[in-house]
């Protein structure tokens, strides 16, 4: 993304960064010190943000798994929202989710290359409704641009999440970050007879085995689209930031249960790459933690 594709608002708060002279960063002492211990500067502060409509899709009926038995009884099973032919908009509501982190990412490492900086570190991003407006949901990413101080230049703007700390962690241990990456899923699951006869009053302390299925089908397919998007930019390895497993119970009229449970699984993470050995993929099980 252009400079000139940029906010007229970010394009005067760029004007103003670039006349001043003066930089601005969200580091403390140690992180700005430590930075400057294996050759980077901070340039300034820089932020992306984006709001998107959900759209009618979102809105829209979703298969909640259940189908029909022999008198009436049925059972469901879980329908997440990368399945093919299922009737489900939240496939449509994980695409914006998508578009817009890459809006908003894209904008913030716009603005790091015109303070001419070669990175992002400390990133964090905020994934909100945007208030006043149903079904409307506000992206904003901001962090810290720093830039190399020797020869050596990386290709392009890396952004990663990691501090000013551990980004100096990794330079000192032959890594850099490449960019950030997120997985994304949502199951939806109908509670059947089975799942409402484990919940009940009465029942003995044992498994949900529906909600079980519910939760792992969902972390699977966010892990899988995790490593999707670090497989895309080339890297070694994710380091993972955060987890985020929400739940939430919705009405619903069909069968002779009137629930349904869904569940929103995301994983933000950063991409990272090992300078000191030849450039190998990206491996299933390399995501960690600082």
């Amino acid at each position: 993304m252009s400079n000139d594709s940029l906010p007229p608002a970010a394009q005067a708060r760029l004007g103003q960064a670039r006349q001043s002279g003066t930089w601005t960063s969200g580091l403390t002492v140690d992180e700005f010190a430590g930075l400057r211990s294996v050759g980077f500067e901070p340039v300034g502060q820089v932020m992306g943000s984006t709001v998107h409509n959900l759209g009618w899709w979102y809105r829209s009926t979703i298969d909640c798994g259940f189908r029909g038995g022999l008198f009436g009884a049925g059972s469901a099973s879980t329908i997440t929202s990368g399945m093919q032919g299922a009737w489900a908009g939240y496939g449509a509501y994980i695409d914006t989710l998508y578009r817009a982190r890459h809006t908003a990412m894209g904008r913030m490492a716009a603005e790091c290359a015109a303070l001419g900086g070669d990175g992002v570190v400390a990133v964090k991003l905020t994934i909100a409704p945007f208030q006043g407006a149903a079904h409307h949901l506000e992206f904003q990413a901001f962090g810290t641009a720093v830039r190399a101080t020797g020869p050596v230049r990386p290709g392009r703007v890396f952004l990663s999440h990691v501090s000013g700390q551990e980004f100096v962690k990794l330079i000192e241990t032959g890594w850099v970050p490449v960019d950030l990456v997120m997985g994304a899923a949502v199951g939806v699951r109908h509670d059947d007879w089975r799942v409402n006869w484990s919940t009940g009053r009465f029942a003995p302390a044992q498994e949900v085995q529906g909600w079980t299925e519910l939760v792992s089908a969902t972390r699977h397919e966010a892990r899988g689209h995790l490593l999707a998007d670090a497989k895309r930019t080339g890297a070694d390895g994710v380091v993972v930031s955060r987890v985020d497993l929400r739940v939430d119970e919705r009405a619903c009229n069909v069968g002779d249960h009137n629930h349904d449970h869904v569940v929103e699984s995301t994983i933000l993470g950063t991409a990272i790459a090992e300078f000191r050995t030849p450039h190998r993929p990206i491996r299933p099980l390399t995501i960690m933690r600082f």
